[in-house]
């Protein structure tokens, strides 16, 4: 095992908690090219734990699959994301829609059979996408070689009402059940990830075994815990929402300013606070227990600060987006397909007001990169947090 190998993952063990978000994935893109930026040439993954939801989960399986050389990690997925275009992710021309929008309608307002799951996209291009990019087959190698210790993705069951966390790891790693949560020891495939980006009508459930999932970010309530039971004993979380900035600065005083008078929410204004109720709400409750879990710890005697005694300090990095996405994904609104732009125009999405659905599903290389962009600087403006949790040897000088 190489000196960097064993700098990273010998002193403490670093676990990577990638969120949900559909297209505001693209953020995380540019948090993890900024870390790149700050480590040693030629290092492997400095997370021997990776764990993604969602879209999250397709940038975890991204770095899993190239553990040995982070670099060639964080090229492939700014070639993806950089380049990105709707049809990659689903079929946006008029046939496809009105298709679709008809299968999903006859079975769910009309009460028509149908033997194959329903949703209101097809997703199609993203699986061929996903099946072409993500190899799978190199993540058993990865954890034989010591550069990872565990990958997981999570998904929702529909039938158990359980979030599932699939994970491929070491075999010392025991499988766990916790209160409608569990981890499942699996070899991770495509319908995995499939399962995990499912979002809840948008794109159709994924049978594995016996069940049928969906989004993993769905009723996942801790959305940091599947790291902690595979051995993380810190956690850097890359989140996509503005929230804990937001916070920030109204603590300084710093308001947004109100509306003298609101008009009825759109269908898209709904639909984008339901998906931030799923995507960012649970991620940001759970980061705050942890801070008082890591309170309380501080207050136990150092020899009961165990695993066993269930009480621990684990360093938590949490980075985040200092602006806005719907706000960015609202000034790039025009850039989705024109078909879709028509289809779901009485929703409101091509307002500005749509901007919160729109971030989700503005799979197109203009908004895509705007939020790589953003992502690199906010992580260079923590760089020296960066390089403190990574242990690294000496500080980087670089230009943000």
């Amino acid at each position: 095992m190489s000196e960097l190998l064993k700098q990273f993952h010998q002193q403490d063990c670093a676990g990577l908690v990638l969120s949900g978000g559909g297209a505001r994935a693209a953020y995380q893109v540019g948090v993890l090219q900024a870390v790149n930026e700050l480590m040693p040439a030629g290092s492997p993954l400095p997370f021997p734990i990776v764990c993604g939801t969602s879209a999250g989960a397709i940038n975890a399986l991204a770095l899993a699959t190239h553990a040995e050389d982070y670099t060639a990690a964080i090229e492939g997925l700014q070639q993806v994301w950089g380049n990105f275009s709707c049809e990659q992710v689903y079929h946006t021309g008029w046939g496809s829609l009105l298709a679709q929008a008809w299968r999903w309608g006859k079975a769910n307002l009309f009460g028509w059979p149908s033997k194959a799951p329903t949703s209101l996209l097809n997703n199609q291009p993203l699986r061929d996408l996903l099946d072409e990019k993500i190899r799978f087959s190199r993540i058993e190698p990865a954890l034989n070689s010591g550069h990872l210790r565990a990958v997981s993705v999570s998904a929702f069951g529909y039938q158990s009402a359980e979030s599932v966390c699939f994970y491929q790891g070491h075999e010392r790693i025991a499988p766990w059940s916790r209160h409608r949560r569990v981890g499942v020891k699996a070899p991770l495939g495509l319908d995995h990830l499939m399962a995990s980006a499912a979002i809840p009508l948008l794109f159709p459930p994924v049978r594995l075994n016996r069940e049928w999932f969906g989004d993993g970010a769905v009723r996942q309530q801790a959305p940091i815990s599947p790291a902690l039971h595979l051995g993380a004993s810190k956690i850097m979380v890359v989140g996509v929402s503005d929230n804990l900035a937001r916070e920030a600065r109204a603590a300084g005083g710093q308001h947004s300013p109100r509306l003298r008078a609101a008009l009825p929410p759109t269908l898209a204004q709904i639909g984008g606070h339901l998906l931030n109720s799923t995507f960012v709400d649970n991620l940001e409750t759970d980061i705050e227990l942890l801070e008082r879990m890591n309170s309380l710890a501080t207050y136990m005697p150092a020899g009961s600060r165990t695993r066993a005694h269930g009480v621990r300090p684990v360093e938590v990095l949490v980075i985040s987006p200092t602006e806005p996405l719907d706000v960015i994904a609202a000034r790039h609104r025009k850039a989705l397909p024109a078909g879709l732009r028509a289809f779901i125009k009485g929703s409101g999405i091509t307002r500005a007001s749509g901007g919160s659905m729109a971030s989700y599903l503005l799979f197109e290389a203009e908004y895509c990169q705007e939020l790589i962009a953003l992502g690199r600087r906010d992580a260079l403006a923590q760089r020296e947090a960066i390089q403190r949790f990574l242990r690294l040897p000496c500080p980087a000088t670089l230009d943000g």
